[in-house]
């Protein structure tokens, strides 16, 4: 698991005590990285997480409007359906990648690791 699905998991347990997904992933992200600016606010993983976390898909914690970003939202809900049809994609990050964006040319930009991580921690319903 790379640092954003690690980031992705913390969040999501933050955000389930009541803090908002944004304020969660920001501050585990500044502690992740520390002075790594270009790291923390890396938008694709981290617009993967709200766009899952705006559609209510991470348990324990209240969909809202977290995010306005529309692919890496898209594509991470695709990913989350692929896997609940064939949970064994969830071990394949490349073929979950291209079947979530349709492409095997565009490059993968972390959203899968949070998809990942996050199912694989039973954070996903």
């Amino acid at each position: 698991m790379n640092k954003y699905g690690e980031i992705a998991i913390k969040a999501a347990r933050i955000a389930k005590d009541g803090s908002c997904p944004r304020a969660a992933w920001d501050k585990v992200a500044a502690c992740k990285f520390k002075e790594r600016t270009a790291s923390i606010k890396k938008a694709c993983p981290k617009n993967a997480f709200l766009g899952l976390t705006e559609d209510g898909f991470i348990k324990g914690v209240p969909s809202g409007s977290y995010t306005k970003s529309v692919l890496n939202k898209q594509y991470a809900l695709k990913a989350l359906a692929l896997i609940k049809q064939d949970p064994s994609l969830g071990n394949d990050l490349k073929k979950l990648w291209i079947q979530s964006c349709g492409s095997e040319s565009k490059a993968h930009n972390s959203q899968m690791d949070i998809v990942i991580a996050l199912w694989s921690e039973g954070l996903l319903q």
